[in-house]
């Protein structure tokens, strides 16, 4: 795939999530970007797939660049960009290449790492599972997350729910989750967290003010909604997440079980990104730990992921609980939270 093929397709993705403005600077940059400086070489030699499943190049430089307007490194660049009322297509290109030229050491930098988010909206389908897992189990949850990136979505437990006038979570939560919603209503069962933990093979540590500046940087600057939350969850005491492979980590986890606890072992759009022999010792130490475990200790994998639209729009919320490895289709969820189709009875 060509560099300006790849920046028009997440043009696309950008624009279906409710990002308009990334997707007109996406599609300037398909349009008006050429080589011919270090950094432009360097983006239209990039080797290997560049798009959304491969190194999701056009992410990384749209990172760049919102970095450099939250940081305070670029003016001309942040006048250019929400909440400021973006200027016409001229202007636009013209504070996108000033950048592309006074920093480009920098986002050369920063084009080093793949995209790194933690999107705190998914944590509406985390929130719903867990007050569905309460009601079934009556037991305190021992949370694992694989591909925690900082860690944001192992707090869900201080975040709440709002749907049709219900609420679900703390009563003085760090915000509230209010998705589009369809299907029967969660029980009210409240979870108790027992204890949390998660692991990224490059965790971003919350308190490092460089890692919150790439946190926010990937999301977008017309989401503004968006940015509060990150905020409001960064400010929260950070949950630990261990630097490690997914498979190693969780079979140490997984090795002892935890009698009267649920082990709740949960991805949220991390799976695809794991290479398939993680996947496989993964589901491997999963079922080896479904096998022992009990009805004193039971075991839940909870996955959000996507399917290639098989049986809808968005990510499946697929449940497998032990003992017995049974499966239970949850519902769908919109890959940003922004909707959830709940299925479960």
């Amino acid at each position: 795939m060509s560099l300006p093929a790849a920046l028009c397709e997440q043009a696309g993705h950008n624009e279906a999530l409710g990002s308009p403005f990334t997707a007109r600077l996406l599609r300037l940059l398909a349009a008006r970007l050429s080589p011919g400086t270090p950094l432009t070489d360097r983006l239209f030699a990039w080797p290997g797939d560049i798009g959304p499943a491969g190194a999701s190049l056009p992410l990384r430089l749209l990172g760049g660049l919102h970095a450099l307007v939250l940081s305070g490194a670029a003016p001309a660049l942040a006048a250019a960009f929400p909440p400021n009322e973006p200027p016409d297509d001229a202007a636009l290109w013209a504070a996108i290449d000033g950048a592309l030229s006074d920093h480009a050491a920098f986002l050369d930098r920063w084009l080093d790492s793949p995209p790194q988010t933690n999107e705190v909206r998914r944590a509406a389908a985390l929130i719903a599972a867990g007050h569905w897992l309460t009601d079934r189990f009556a037991l305190p949850l021992a949370l694992s997350e694989l591909g925690a990136s900082a860690g944001l979505n192992l707090n869900w437990d201080s975040y709440a729910l709002a749907i049709h006038g219900q609420h679900y979570g703390p009563p003085d939560p760090a915000f509230s989750l209010a998705p589009d919603w369809s299907g029967p209503l969660p029980p009210l069962a409240r979870p108790q967290i027992a204890e949390r933990r998660g692991v990224d093979l490059n965790p971003l540590d919350p308190t490092r003010p460089e890692d919150a500046l790439r946190l926010t940087a990937y999301l977008w600057a017309d989401q503004p909604e968006r940015l509060a939350r990150m905020r409001a969850a960064l400010a929260l005491p950070p949950a630990p997440v261990d630097r490690s492979d997914a498979a190693p980590w969780l079979a140490r986890r997984l090795a002892t079980p935890r009698p009267g606890r649920l082990h709740l072992v949960y991805h949220t759009i991390a799976w695809q990104y794991f290479p398939p022999a993680t996947q496989r010792a993964c589901a491997a130490a999963l079922a080896e730990a479904g096998a022992r475990a009990s009805d004193a200790a039971p075991l839940a994998h909870l996955s959000m992921e996507a399917d290639g639209g098989k049986a809808g729009p968005g990510a499946a919320l697929t449940l497998r609980l032990w003992p017995g490895g049974q499966e239970i289709a949850l519902g769908r969820v919109d890959f940003h939270g922004r909707w959830l189709d709940w299925q479960a009875g």
